[in-house]
């Protein structure tokens, strides 16, 4: 039986797996799954995960819960040797070892893009993974705890600015939503006003939201500005050390929260396999998702997803290839199940082709943006086609299910603003309070303290038996005093 292993348990691997388990009968295939992660990151729910408007375990999907005819590996594929049909797998704990496949599917996905910006590295925290989110919803919430307790100043103006860099659509919808949970959360604060709290997103370009119109864009900028959201344009990030935004224009912005979202790259795995990449670190493969070299296609290597440049035979991809995001992961990872499927039965696999309809984005409650064609629409319309479309996108009626009822109890009951704090360390309360043995010398060292302990002992009424001379404590077990 022929082992297909799916390096990468993103949209575009999961679903390669999900339909292959539909697409194949029993006995034709093992399929074998490797990601670091037990779950998939529904990535269009981060920036409502920020807000508070979508549960975190939400707006994930277990793999080992819906990946039911295939086998789950949690760890990390470190290198491929594909002329030896063997990959190399490293766990968590553990050694490595290599596993043997007959064919591999390559959707290990993307990782932030940074820039060797002074500061960035230490300071900014990516959008990428839910725990990034959940951090980004938790530090809103600590600083405005902090700061309602502090008099006006640089040290309370520095816990109520919040800094995002880039300007795509993670980067205005996870901006849009930071500024919606702030202002929520007024409410709660008297002694904070809307004027104490400063959010800035800074984007190198002369626009925002390129996948959208440029008048759809203003309306979108106008939409920020109003709710006292400031988007600084043609704009670049040139130190955050310390947390001290230091701006091309000469402003300097000095936050404790500072988000980045500007672009991501091809997962770095790929630079540890013999197998084709390009210019920009992506897996080669053509439009019908086979692996291609310099001498023609790869037998048994299939990729889809971020970390591939798959052609985009529409003509509208950037560089004439699919942009990385998860409308195409998703429906590439649907048509490489079909293509593996026909090859293992001999037939000939399709071409990957997905016209664009449109994009939706959404802006905080209320307030969304939408492009179709020469079609844009802002405000509550366009928010509830975005919740409407991801709401149904996502995988598995359990997940749409749940995340639907978020978004019913939320409208019912209002977000939830409790933080929770020291995921970091969630022992901290423990050790703080917890007892721990005296070393030994303290224990034997001789003293005024301990002589009268002695004393003490010896003069007592009520002292244990066969306790005299004992300077060290003594406890008694349940027998003792009967």
């Amino acid at each position: 039986m022929p082992r297909i292993l799916i390096v990468g348990g993103g949209y575009a691997g999961f679903y390669t797996a999900w339909k292959l388990e539909k697409q194949l009968a029993k006995g034709e295939a093992e399929i074998v799954v490797v990601d670091p992660l037990p779950y998939l990151t529904y990535q269009p729910f981060l920036p409502e995960v920020v807000g508070g408007n979508v549960e975190p375990r939400h707006a994930i999907v277990a793999q080992r819960k819906h990946l039911k005819r295939s086998t789950v590996i949690t760890a990390r594929v470190t290198q491929i040797n594909h002329a030896a049909r063997t990959a190399t797998i490293t766990p968590e704990v553990g050694d490595p070892w290599d596993i043997t496949y007959d064919v591999i599917v390559v959707t290990a996905g993307s990782v932030s893009r940074t820039f060797p910006i002074p500061g960035v590295a230490d300071q900014a925290i990516g959008l990428k993974a839910i725990e990034e989110a959940v951090e980004i919803r938790n530090r809103i919430m600590t600083n405005f705890d902090k700061a309602a307790t502090l008099p006006p100043g640089p040290e309370r103006q520095r816990l109520l600015t919040f800094v995002v860099v880039g300007g795509g659509f993670a980067g205005i919808e996870v901006f849009a939503e930071m500024r919606s949970l702030a202002s929520a959360l007024l409410k709660f604060y008297p002694q904070l006003t809307f004027e104490d709290t400063s959010f800035h997103l800074i984007e190198a370009m002369g626009r925002i939201m390129p996948e959208v119109s440029l008048k759809t864009s203003h309306k979108v900028l106008k939409n920020l500005a109003e709710r006292g959201a400031y988007v600084h344009l043609d704009t670049q990030l040139q130190s955050a050390e310390g947390g001290v935004c230091q701006l091309s224009t000469g402003e300097t912005l000095e936050s404790d929260v500072i988000v980045w979202t500007a672009g991501v790259m091809a997962s770095p795995m790929l630079k540890n396999t013999d197998l084709p990449v390009e210019q920009r670190g992506r897996l080669r493969v053509r439009a019908d998702l086979r692996v291609e070299g310099d001498d023609g296609i790869v037998e048994g290597a299939w990729g889809a997803g971020d970390v591939s440049a798959v052609p985009d035979l529409t003509g509208g991809g950037v560089g004439g290839f699919c942009v990385p995001n998860a409308q195409h992961a998703v429906r590439q990872g649907k048509q490489l199940a079909k293509n593996i499927a026909a090859v293992l039965r001999g037939e000939e696999p399709r071409d990957y082709y997905h016209q664009n309809l449109g994009a939706v984005a959404g802006l905080g409650p209320g307030h969304g943006a939408f492009q179709s064609g020469k079609i844009g629409l802002t405000g509550p319309i366009a928010w509830l086609m975005h919740r409407g479309y991801h709401g149904l996108a996502i995988p598995t009626w359990e997940r749409k299910i749940r995340v639907i009822g978020n978004w019913v109890f939320g409208f019912v009951l209002g977000r939830d603003i409790a933080p929770i704090e020291n995921l970091d360390n969630p022992r901290a309360f423990f050790e703080a309070f917890a007892s721990r043995p005296k070393p030994a010398a303290d224990a034997a060292a001789p003293g005024p303290v301990a002589q009268e302990s002695k004393i003490a002992k010896d003069t007592s009424k009520d002292k244990l038996p066969g306790a005299e001379g004992v300077s060290a404590p003594v406890y008694a077990t349940p027998n003792q005093g009967k």
